[in-house]
């Protein structure tokens, strides 16, 4: 008879457990389709401007010539009604943490115009940042509609990453898992991944709705798995990985002496607009302005110049450090397969595979995201070079170091054995003890 009771309890205790389950598979569902909507149908809007915003400049040239002017009004507009906006996704992280100030729903208009402007008038910046922010912006919005709990809050603006990532790039398991992994390096914050699966999901489908049509690249042919392929993969993914830190390290310092030399935001702007003028005319090309997006399939149908990565990555530094507004994924892809197309006739392998490998090798060295940008490359690039791209990321991620684009992203586990940090610290607070 004792038996059998502890059979009912036990039976009882799983039916509760059940019952749980679906009730939070229920909200979610609902909370994560409503982000989804929202985030996907502004990425829409925003993919819609930038593409009018980048044909304009194409076909008119001479709008080069107003960059210092557009930045300057974008910085004047965020000095002055920005506030706590001009954090971008570093205010978003820092929520997530800690949740004790409140992200602006201004940052959703703020950042996508400031965007567009940036790209109608060719500086170099990306499109995740723009999409992140305001699938954030949004969520927090609807947090505030509902009444949110702050546990549940978190969630939320987990889910508003997920969606604005995945929805802009069209890879919605991608931005299931950037999601829950951009938060602390090392650390995956499974408690909400059934509620950005749903809004990464619904996002891309509502975007897709819009008709929104995303970019695919072709890898080409994946060599045979030789150790020989292995070691020069490893070889190349070291270099991806250094190349992310070079990048990260110069945005920040750019950031920091633009700051400290020119205090005053919009003239900073508006002298970084001047310096990208005069080195595109340095140069003599105007390749590494706005997305980078010709420069980006050219790494897969041909031949670029072997320092296409470096112009790409001191211009959008640059522009990224002067104030101008925008993400840095989108050039974190040109310089990895630029950087990648390169490095391919060295290694004698082809270009195509790795460009692939690159674009998201160097991309998972400047975010700490390895499990994300593997799944970003099944995505585009399909599976059959699966153990290829899980090797870039894992050793692009190793030498990657300390360092990312992220300042508020959180030290979880160290990448080294012998190096060791206080809890909760930040990419940002170990610059400053350095």
């Amino acid at each position: 008879m004792q038996q059998i009771w502890k059979w009912v309890k036990m039976l009882s205790a799983d039916s509760k457990l059940h019952l749980n389950i679906v009730k939070y598979l229920l909200q979610w569902a609902l909370i994560g389709s409503v982000v989804g909507l929202l985030a996907g149908s502004a990425s829409a809007l925003f993919l819609y401007c930038l593409d009018a915003a980048t044909e304009a400049r194409m076909n008119d040239p001479w709008l080069l010539y107003l960059l210092p002017l557009g930045g300057a009004l974008v910085s004047w507009v965020y000095w002055k009604y920005g506030k706590s906006s001009s954090k971008g996704n570093n205010l978003i992280l820092e929520q997530i943490h800690h949740g004790s100030e409140t992200i602006p729903f201004r940052m959703a208009p703020l950042v996508l115009g400031g965007t567009v402007l940036t790209h109608l008038f060719g500086g170099s910046a990306g499109r995740e940042g723009t999409a992140v922010q305001m699938g954030a912006s949004l969520s927090e919005w609807l947090g505030k509609l509902i009444r949110i709990g702050p546990i549940d809050r978190k969630i939320l603006l987990m889910c508003g990453i997920s969606a604005g990532f995945g929805s802009v790039f069209g890879t919605p398991l991608a931005g299931t898992v950037f999601g829950l992994e951009v938060l602390a390096i090392g650390l995956i914050r499974y408690e909400a991944l059934l509620p950005c699966f749903i809004a990464s999901l619904v996002a891309n489908s509502v975007t897709t709705a819009w008709g929104i049509k995303h970019m695919h690249y072709v890898m080409g042919p994946v060599p045979e798995l030789t150790a020989g392929v292995l070691l020069k993969v490893t070889a190349a993914s070291i270099v991806f990985g250094l190349v992310s830190l070079c990048f990260s390290e110069l945005t920040h310092k750019l950031k920091q002496w633009f700051t400290g030399v020119i205090h005053n935001p919009v003239a900073k702007s508006f002298i970084g607009g001047c310096i990208i003028i005069i080195l595109t005319y340095s140069i003599g090309t105007r390749d590494y302005l706005g997305l980078g997006l010709p420069l980006l399939k050219e790494s897969f149908e041909g031949t670029v110049t072997t320092f296409a990565f470096l112009g790409k990555l001191i211009f959008t530094a640059i522009t990224l450090g002067t104030g101008f507004q925008g993400g840095e994924v989108t050039p974190l892809f040109v310089i990895g397969a630029t950087l990648g197309n390169a490095l391919a006739p060295m290694l004698g392998l082809y270009m195509p595979f790795l460009a692939a490998l690159g674009l998201i090798g160097v991309f998972c060295g400047a975010t700490n995201t390895p499990l994300a940008c593997f799944v970003l490359g099944i995505e585009l690039f399909g599976s059959e070079g699966a153990i290829y791209m899980f090797l870039a990321c894992i050793v692009s991620y190793l030498f990657s170091g300390h360092t990312g684009i992220y300042t508020s992203q959180r030290l979880g586990v160290s990448k080294s054995r012998g190096f060791d940090f206080p809890e909760n610290m930040t990419l940002g607070s170990l610059k400053k003890k350095k």
